[in-house]
């Protein structure tokens, strides 16, 4: 079986269970995706996938990818990803992967980017409290003493300072499908997702779920 999918962030919302509780969801389009290329043991060293995801129009696509494309009888795709199996024999090229792998109540795990912020302070980028905003005081944002004295009289590596934030790539582990609508191909995953609205994640089966 296929051990993920790609998808997008559709955004969020909120939804009743069927016992009763109101839990925020993240509604997510995943796939259909299709297979462009089978890898194998025998030829790339390991069994995968490499799966497509979202059309991309002919003439927007460079000739050594209209080629590859035109290997497996598809379309052109804006997003390629590979995912791992265990039997290539199952599959074929051009075959349609959609929301059927996954069931309601499984837990996930999805990957995606985070939103890019720009160049951030201490407060908004490592949660720093802020100095105090009376008596006269001006250090109201700022990071405040960095230095060692004379000993060691350098700053510290990974010393948390302003800089650049987001825009890395994470992964929100053990997340449960509460609802899946194969007819309009949407997911509705239990809690918040890494990344921005109509941004392409990765959702992958989750090989040793949490129990607690």
């Amino acid at each position: 079986m296929t051990k993920g999918l790609i998808g997008k962030k559709l955004g969020m919302t909120s939804v009743f269970t069927p016992d009763g509780n109101y839990e925020p969801v993240t509604v997510i389009q995943v796939g259909p995706c299709a297979v462009t290329q089978i890898k194998t043991v025998d030829n790339d060293g390991y069994n995968a996938l490499q799966l497509g995801f979202e059309d991309k129009k002919a003439e927007n696509t460079n000739k050594p990818l209209k080629g590859h494309f035109n290997k497996s009888g598809s379309s052109c795709y804006a997003h390629l990803r590979e995912v791992d199996i265990e039997d290539p024999a199952e599959y074929q090229l051009g075959q349609n992967i959609g929301t059927d792998i996954f069931t309601v109540g499984e837990k996930v795990d999805v990957v995606g980017t985070t939103k890019g912020r720009g160049f951030a302070g201490v407060m908004k980028r490592h949660g720093f409290g802020g100095g105090r905003k009376t008596h006269g005081s001006k250090c109201h944002r700022i990071p405040g003493s960095i230095g060692c004295s004379a000993t060691p009289g350098k700053v510290i590596k990974g010393k948390k300072m302003p800089g650049h934030y987001g825009l890395d790539r994470q992964t929100t582990r053990n997340l449960q499908i509460l609802d899946i609508r194969p007819e309009e191909n949407l997911i509705l995953i239990k809690g918040a997702v890494p990344g921005k609205s109509q941004g392409v994640v990765m959702i992958k089966k989750v090989k040793f779920a949490n129990k607690a």
